[in-house]
C-alpha cells in the first residue's frame, strides 16, 4: 500500500527534477504538501549544507513541523523533491529505509517503546540494522555459492566478507549504547522502563538512541516543548553539546535564545513558505520583514 501510495505521488508530480547541488548534504525543490485542501507548505526550495546548524522559527501552524518530516519522507511531498546526500528520496528505486539510518529524528513526546528497557531502546535499531545486512550478506553468498558450483574454478564468483557475527553485533550496539548513556550521565538506567523516568531523562534518551545509528543528520522536532520549564535546559544542553561536536542539524524549536546561541543560520517560517532567513545576529537583530518583527516582539 505504501509503494503503491507513493508511485501515485510520483506520477500525479508537475514539477521537473532539477539538477541538486552536489554540496548540499540535504536539498528540497519546490516542495508542496498539501492536506486536503489545506497547502501546508506552499514551493519551498532549500539546501542544507554538512556542519550548518538550522533552526526552524515561527508561528504555529506555519509548517515547520511538516517541513521537517518531509526532509526524511516521514510525509509524503504533494509536489517537488528531496535529495539527501544526491539521492532523490521521492525516487521509487532509492531504498527510504537504508537512507533513513543516516537521519537522526527527535519528536515532541520522545516515542520511546514503554514495553522494552531504556538499554533495548538505543540498541534496537542499531541490532536490527546489523542483522538485516548480517542476514543479507549470509542470503548473497549461499546464492553465490550454489552458483559457483556450476562454474570453473578461474571463474567462481568471490563470496562477500562477513565483518561482524550476530554476538558481535548485538556486543557492540550494547557498548555503545552503554557508552552513549554514561555520557549524558544515566548508565545506571539502563535496564528500568521509560515509564520511570522525567520528560528530561526520555527525551536525553531519545537524542542518544537517534545518535547510536551514528547519523549524518539530526533532526528535531521541537524537541522541549513537551517538557517542564525546569527539565528544558538539561535537554538543550545535550543538544549544544552534539552541535559543537559538529553534527549538522535542522531544529524546529521556540526556544528563541537556544536558536540564537547555537543556530548557524536561522530560517523563518510563515504561511508555508520560508520568508525570511539569515545568521541569528541578522533575524534576531535585524530583521527585515514587519511579519517577522511583530512575531519575535511576542516570543522574545
Amino acid at each position: 500500500m505504501k509503494n503503491a501510495k507513493k508511485e501515485k505521488f510520483i506520477k500525479s508530480q508537475k514539477t521537473p527534477v532539477e539538477p541538486y547541488d552536489e554540496k548540499a548534504l540535504l536539498e528540497v525543490q519546490h516542495l508542496t504538501k498539501c492536506f486536503g485542501e489545506l497547502k501546508v507548505l506552499n514551493d519551498i526550495s532549500e539546501k542544507i549544507y554538512e556542519g550548518e546548524k538550522i533552526a526552524i522559527i515561527g508561528p504555529s501552524g506555519s509548517g515547520k513541523s511538516t517541513f521537517l518530516r518531509c526532509l526524511n519522507v516521514l510525509e509524503d511531498p504533494t509536489d517537488g523533491y528531496i535529495f539527501f546526500e544526491g539521492n532523490n528520496l521521492c525516487n521509487l528505486k532509492v531504498d527510504i529505509n537504508l537512507q533513513r539510518r543516516r537521519m537522526g529524528m527527535v519528536f515532541q513526546h520522545f516515542n520511546l517503546f514503554n514495553n522494552m528497557s531504556v538499554l533495548k531502546n538505543i540498541t534496537l535499531a542499531p541490532v536490527y540494522v546489523g542483522m538485516h545486512d548480517l542476514r543479507r550478506i549470509k542470503l548473497k553468498n549461499f546464492k553465490t555459492k550454489l552458483l559457483n558450483l556450476f562454474k570453473s574454478k578461474d571463474k567462481k564468483a568471490p563470496l562477500e566478507e562477513i565483518s561482524k557475527s550476530a554476538k558481535e553485533i548485538k556486543a557492540e550496539a550494547k557498548a555503545n549504547a552503554m557508552r552513549l548513556l554514561e555520557r549524558i550521565g544515566l548508565a545506571d538506567k539502563a535496564d528500568v522502563y521509560p515509564s520511570t523516568l522525567s520528560g528530561g531523562q526520555k527525551q536525553r534518551i531519545a537524542i542518544v538512541r537517534a545518535l547510536a545509528m551514528n547519523p549524518k543528520v539530526m533532526l528535531f522536532d521541537e524537541p522541549t516543548s513537551a517538557l517542564d520549564p525546569e527539565m528544558v535546559g538539561e535537554v538543550l544542553a545535550l543538544i549544544k553539546e552534539v552541535a559543537s561536536e559538529g553534527m549538522t542539524m535542522v531544529i524546529v524549536t521556540h526556544e528563541m535564545n537556544f536558536a540564537r546561541e547555537v543556530a548557524t543560520r536561522v530560517l523563518f517560517m510563515d504561511g508555508g513558505k520560508i520568508t525570511e532567513q539569515g545568521a541569528p545576529d541578522k533575524i534576531f537583530g535585524a530583521p527585515e520583514s514587519d511579519r517577522l518583527k511583530d512575531f519575535l516582539s511576542k516570543v522574545l
